[in-house]
């Protein structure tokens, strides 16, 4: 999962990590505008971190996306899972 949000250049950036890193583990991904979320809640736990990128809940990383990190944490989820 990516946090982001709409006009932030690091998640433009952190978009294509995770699309590219997902693509070559051939994993879905999706991505959450967290100032969409109408709660507020999002944008209150992520705001000043965007983006974030989540694995089955927990954070790999916020402001710059690591690839390696995310492809490992991918790579252990699918034989734990």
């Amino acid at each position: 999962m990516l946090y982001g949000r709409e006009g932030c250049h690091l998640c433009d950036a952190a978009r294509e990590t995770v699309e590219a890193v997902c693509a070559e583990q051939q994993v879905a991904w999706a991505e959450v505008d967290v100032d969409a979320d109408p709660t507020g809640a999002l944008a209150s736990e992520y705001g000043d971190y965007v983006p974030v990128v989540t694995v089955d809940g927990v954070q790999q990383g916020f402001w710059q996306v690591d690839g390696a990190r995310l492809a490992r944490a991918l790579a252990r989820r699918r034989v734990s899972g």
